[in-house]
This record gives structure tokens, C-alpha cells and sequence, in this order.
């Protein structure tokens, strides 16, 4: 039998001439990349905080100290360590000394509420959780059976270098660094790329929570995938890159963390996002590198400070997490007169699957091409089987090095998206004849109008070429002849104004008259995750039952 279009790997010929087709899996655990990092980049700042840094090797010495006070409380190989932090100097240092363990780092969401963060601590099983003095109301709500609670603050690692807080039942972070001896401390193994490293919960393609098992090889493979795509420009321990992205999100974890630790980048840590704080940032650090998410650079584009805080000396920035509208690329081009990549990926898959070229052909609304090691077909939505033709949309499945080891005692739902070594995910996209990828939207967010498939980012874009249109997202309400019309939920730019009926007759000159929006309900702000992705679900749930409204 032929080999099929996808595996013939079309899309090499439009690699740069620097990145190899292959990668190697390290056998090595995540620890080494922080060795490493030490070694060479030793006094170099690694991250900033409110006008504190931490230099690779201070870094170092508190992930050891941590380690050998957990393994001297009994925490090791297997065991759960819950993270439940913004982006701080602490994730690092615990994600590090968790997994220098052999133990197992459990993202948890700083937002969650108690009710998120207790299923995520029963369904882990975590035995110790590391946290913030202003989250222990959230985590006593939960009323979980945490052995080792460990506590931090912000204060103690910014300019003000704050008393580490006292809280009954708790112990801080600061006496645990505090103690002396590395005894306890195991030897690394010599293989642990089959071991797991991280749980990060994530909706999958079902939206019932689940912990993606993510092991030692598959991180620290996508993180090199990442790095010998961007290499040749890249200057080794000079870089700075401000991290926006949650670190316990993994595209924060790898395209931000790990991939900094790796290249002695300048972490900039925003723990929370707001604008004018980014701006601010930027014009005073000049960063190099920005990582976001579409609704991130629409609102730099919103921002009446934009043109004149400095992000012409940005020299990469890059878009993942969801689909990136054409128009905001062109504004944002304009703008800053760089260059705005977009990429795809998924909790699933450690992080990233897809990615732009630094230099190759570069096609606007494509997610790019494969990374190195990793196949990607599109097949028929029904059957999962079935592999499509060049241009026609179906799901895509990836295979590669950098796929997760399976869900958290969950093995039917792992069996049902992992199938023949193929991880189904449930993302509708399409290849062109170069080998370029277009994702189109989550098979779960797809309106059927009276038999007629509308993607919501059409419908989207549409809306976004509107000068008046800040953000926009479109869901199905139900309606009792077509089963499912259009609905969009639009912000207006700050200043602007526009009726429901202009935003309609605009929509009808660009789509189908199908997917042309019924209603048009204008907000204030669109709900998000706290990775910045708006949370369709969210307006959906807003809706239901309310057609006619």
C-alpha cells in the first residue's frame, strides 16, 4: 500500500535550512535542563520580579535546598506535588525540586475556585501543595487532606523582599529553604523519559476534566522541538522574554519556562495581565520575545499607548492557544512592524505540534507546519479513519514524541483519544499542498444551521474586520426550525459605536447568508481561561433556552 500524503512529511522542504527533520527524545530528567541552565549561564539573571532577580545559580541552590527538605518529610518517586501559583520565582524552584524527586508537579490553576481546586487535589491524589498566603481561604474552602501545605507570598520575592508569611498549619517555603543537608536526596536515573513529570488538567476533547500525564521525555523533547525551530535567532543567555502566559499552563511551562531555562533567557514574570502593566513593562525591560494568545495582542491593538512603549525592539512574537485572526495579524504587523507567528498545540501534546517558519514560506491564517519528529494527517470527523484529501477539512490526530502518556486514571478516555499511537484532537483543520495546516475550529464549538457547518471563527473574523470591533465570538443558540442560528457576543473598541444591525449588513457582505449572525449581543468583556482563550462554553451555558431572546 502507498504511503499516505501526510506521512510523506511534504511539509520538510519548507523547514529552515538549520532545523533537522528529527529530534531525539533525551532519556535525561527535566532537572538536567536546570543543570545545565546553572552551568552556563551561572550569574546571568534568570528571572525578574517587581525589580527582583534571581540569577540560574540562585535558582539552583533553592531547588536543591527544596528538594532535600521534601524528600526529608517523605515526599518522593510518584508522589503528587500540587503547584498552585502565578507567575512567580516559587514556580520554578518548585517545579524543579519536585521533579528532581521523582515525584509528580499537579498544575492547579491560581483562579480555581474551591470547588476546581478540590476535585483536582482528590482526583490527583496530592499529598503536598505549594501556594500563596492570599490563596489559603480558597484552599481551607476546599477543605482537602493536604499532608504538607507550603506557603509563599509575592512580597518575598519582589523588591520588598517581605517577612515569608505565618499561617497555622502551614509551613513557609522560606524555613523549608532554610534547612541544611541534601542526604535525602535520590540519585537521577539514567532513563526517565517514561516517567511522569506533570499533571496538567484540561477539558481534552470532551470538556469532562482530566490530568494529562505528561512525562520527563515528552516535555523536554517539545521544548527542544522549540528550541532548534527558533535557534539561529536566538543569542544564548541574552535573550528577554516577558511571560504573560500562566506558567502552569503548558504553553507558559514550555515555550516560556523551560525553553528560557534552556536558552539563559531573562524570565520577566507578570503574575497577573493587565495592559497598561505590559506596556509599562515593555517600554522600561525591552523584552525580545512576547508569547500570547489572540485576545492578548487585541488588546495591546486597542490600547491608545501602543505605538509609542517601545514594541518595535520586540524581535519575536508568537500566538498560540487559539485561532488567531487574519485581521489582527495585518493590524498587529503594522503596528509594530515585526512579525506575529502563529503556532497550535494542546495540553495533550506537551505543548506544541504545529509552528510558523523563522524564514520559510509564511502563509497568514496557517498555524504553520509540523515540528521535527511529529506527523499530523486530517481525517474524517466520524470515523477518525478515514484520511482526507489536500484542502478538505477534517480532524486533525498527531503523533510524535512529545504526546502525553495518557490521562490520570482515566484509561477509557485514553484509549478513546489515543487510538493506533495517533492522538485524536478533536480540533477541525486542514493541510494545504505544501504541507501548511489551517485549524478551523473544535469539533464541539461547530453551529449546524439547517444542515450547514459554520466554523465561529468565520464568522469571527468577519466581525473583527469591523473598525468598531474589539473582540467578537460567535456560538449556536438553538431555534426551532434550523435547529442552530448564529449568535455573536461583541465588545466595542473604547470610544466606538456600532448597532447590532450595522454589524449584521457588515457580516452579510463577507459570508454565506447562513452563517451571517441572527443576534448580536454587545458586552463588556468576554469571558476567558487564564490563559487568555475565550471560553465559548461559558457563552453557550448563557444561552440556553433563550432563542427567541
Amino acid at each position: 500500500m502507498a504511503e499516505s500524503y501526510s506521512l510523506s512529511r511534504r511539509w520538510l522542504k519548507f523547514y529552515d535550512f538549520w532545523v533537522p527533520a528529527e529530534v531525539r527524545q533525551p532519556q535525561a530528567p527535566l532537572y538536567q535542563i536546570l543543570q545545565i541552565a546553572a552551568s552556563q549561564y551561572t550569574s546571568r539573571p534568570a528571572t525578574h520580579l517587581d525589580g527582583a532577580e534571581l540569577t540560574f545559580w540562585e535558582i539552583k541552590q533553592r531547588v536543591d535546598r527544596l528538594a532535600a527538605a521534601l524528600a526529608g518529610r517523605g515526599i518522593g518517586k510518584g508522589d503528587r506535588v500540587g503547584i498552585m501559583l502565578p507567575n512567580c520565582p516559587q514556580y520554578p524552584i518548585a517545579f524543579f525540586a519536585v521533579t528532581r524527586l521523582g515525584a509528580i508537579v499537579v498544575n492547579v490553576n491560581p483562579l480555581y475556585t474551591a470547588p476546581e481546586m478540590a476535585r483536582v487535589a482528590e482526583d490527583s491524589g496530592m499529598r503536598a501543595l505549594v501556594t500563596l498566603d492570599t490563596l489559603i481561604p480558597v484552599v481551607r474552602t476546599a477543605q482537602i487532606a493536604i499532608e504538607l501545605l507550603i506557603v509563599t507570598s509575592l512580597a518575598e520575592y519582589s523588591a520588598e523582599r517581605a517577612t515569608p508569611p505565618s499561617i497555622e498549619g502551614a509551613v513557609s517555603l522560606a524555613s523549608l529553604l532554610a534547612e541544611e543537608g541534601d542526604a535525602g536526596l535520590p540519585v537521577l536515573p539514567a532513563d526517565a523519559s517514561g516517567e511522569v513529570a506533570v499533571l496538567t488538567y484540561t477539558g481534552g476533547t470532551t470538556g469532562v476534566s482530566k490530568g494529562a500525564m505528561l512525562t520527563h521525555g515528552s516535555i523536554y523533547v517539545n521544548m527542544l522541538q522549540s528550541a532548534v525551530w527558533g535557534q539561529y535567532f536566538t543569542r544564548r543567555g541574552e535573550e528577554r522574554i516577558l511571560l504573560v502566559l500562566p506558567l502552569f499552563h503548558v504553553y507558559g511551562m514550555v515555550v516560556g519556562m523551560l525553553l528560557s531555562f534552556w536558552n539563559g533567557t531573562l524570565m520577566i514574570l507578570m503574575p497577573k495581565y493587565n495592559v497598561d502593566t505590559l506596556l509599562d513593562t515593555v517600554e522600561r525591560m525591552r523584552p525580545t520575545y512576547l508569547p500570547g494568545v489572540p485576545t492578548l495582542f487585541r488588546s495591546i491593538l486597542n490600547h491608545p499607548r501602543a505605538a509609542a512603549c517601545g514594541l518595535e525592539y520586540i524581535k519575536t512574537f508568537g500566538s498560540g492557544a487559539a485561532p488567531l485572526p487574519v485581521e489582527t495579524i495585518h493590524s498587529f504587523e503594522r503596528l509594530t512592524g515585526g512579525m506575529l507567528r502563529e503556532g497550535y498545540g494542546m495540553t495533550e501534546l506537551s505543548c506544541s505540534a504545529i509552528t510558523t517558519p523563522m524564514m520559510g514560506i509564511r502563509k497568514p491564517g496557517s498555524v504553520g507546519v509540523p515540528l521535527p519528529s511529529t506527523d499530523v494527517r486530517v481525517v474524517d470527523p466520524e470515523t477518525g479513519e478515514r484520511e482526507l484529501p489536500v484542502g478538505e477539512e477534517g480532524e486533525l490526530v498527531v503523533r510524535g514524541p512529545q504526546m502525553m502518556k495518557g490521562y490520570w486514571n482515566k484509561p477509557e478516555e485514553t484509549a478513546n483519544t489515543i487510538r493506533n499511537g495517533w492522538l485524536h484532537t478533536g480540533d477541525i483543520g486542514r493541510m494545504d499542498e505544501d504541507g501548511y495546516f489551517c485549524i478551523v475550529q473544535r469539533k464541539k464549538d461547530m453551529i449546524n444551521v439547517g444542515g450547514f457547518k459554520v466554523f465561529p471563527n468565520e464568522v469571527d473574523e468577519a466581525l473583527y474586520a469591523h473598525p468598531a470591533v474589539a473582540e467578537a465570538a460567535a456560538i449556536g443558540v438553538a431555534h426551532p426550525y434550523r435547529g442552530e442560528v448564529v449568535k455573536a457576543f461583541v465588545v466595542l473598541r473604547t470610544g466606538e459605536r456600532a448597532t447590532a444591525g450595522q454589524l449584521i449588513e457588515h457580516c452579510r457582505s463577507r459570508l454565506a447568508k447562513y452563517k451571517v449572525p441572527a443576534e448580536i449581543e454587545f458586552l463588556d468583556a468576554l469571558p476567558k481561561t487564564a490563559v487568555g482563550k475565550i471560553l465559548l462554553r461559558a457563552l453557550r451555558e448563557r444561552e440556553k433556552g433563550a432563542f427567541p431572546r
